[in-house]
């Protein structure tokens, strides 16, 4: 499924904020160090953010605004020393249960980033979850609700 249909389909069932401008992404990628890739880019002009299936705060699928994507150790850990994490890996998911959806700057496939789930207690092991954005997003709202990389 394209980004473009995967966003409408955001749209039309699930909870958005407004878009982020070109300048608020500029002033993002200048604070972390490091460029949206396209799938992130796309979904970032047309939602800030936003919930799947339920509206804040019962959402366990909150995809963070970008004011609120930070280093993933700092986020799970409290701490943004290397023991606790690599520094590349970025929450852009809350799950709401101390379990983040991350990518990490330092690997990609294709041009886009990987996303790991991260979860607190075995942090800073992190699980493959996706090859994109594209994909998990897909993955996701297709769920119904529930983390699909999860077993059983």
């Amino acid at each position: 499924m394209s980004m473009k249909i995967q966003l409408a389909e955001f749209s039309r069932l699930h909870f958005p904020r407004p878009p982020a401008t070109p300048e608020q992404i500029t002033a993002f990628e200048a604070r972390v160090g490091w460029k949206l890739d396209a799938d992130l880019r796309a979904f970032y002009l047309h939602s800030d953010g936003g919930t799947l299936f339920e509206e804040e705060p019962d959402a366990s699928y909150r995809i963070l605004p970008l004011a609120e994507i930070r280093r993933a150790r700092v986020a799970i850990m409290g701490r943004d020393d290397d023991p606790y994490g690599a520094p590349s890996q970025y929450t852009v998911v809350d799950m709401q249960d101390t379990n983040y959806v991350i990518l990490d700057v330092a690997q990609q496939a294709g041009g886009s980033y990987l996303l790991f789930d991260a979860w607190h207690e075995t942090y800073p092991v992190a699980k493959r979850i996706a090859s994109s954005f594209a994909e998990f997003l897909e993955r996701a709202m297709a769920s119904d609700g529930f983390s699909y990389w999860l077993d059983g």
